[in-house]
């Protein structure tokens, strides 16, 4: 069982940063490939971003390359996401994930769900 918890989030206007952090613990936590999805009430769960937990580095969604950067603290056990040049279409409910898929982008590979944190950026 791999329990995560997000932190951070908020308001912002838009052009402007937030961060995210997650809190990973748990039996074999460090094998598994953490990363972020979010989800608005019109839309389905979109992929954002997933850091790899063997080395094979990080894969982000074509929506915030170049504006969002992940990073992976396996001595904290955390995982952080700071997003930067935020827009009105970033502002949703962000999930933390963890899955042992190679299938990193696929909302039915996760394992396992934080509960969420809303991110709301204003125009």
């Amino acid at each position: 069982q791999v329990q995560l918890v997000e932190s951070g989030g908020g308001s912002v206007q838009a052009g402007g940063s937030l961060s995210l952090s997650c809190a990973v613990s748990g039996y074999g936590a460090e094998r598994y490939t953490i990363g972020w999805f979010r989800q608005t009430p019109e839309k389905e769960r979109e992929f954002v971003v997933a850091v790899r937990w063997d080395g094979g580095g990080t894969e982000y969604g074509d929506s915030v390359k170049g504006r969002f950067t992940a990073s992976r603290d396996f001595a904290e056990h955390k995982v952080s996401l700071q997003m930067d040049s935020l827009r009105p279409e970033d502002s949703a409910v962000y999930y933390c994930a963890a899955t042992t898929s190679h299938v990193i982008t696929v909302p039915a590979r996760v394992n396992y769900w934080g509960r969420g944190i809303q991110v709301t950026v204003s125009p």
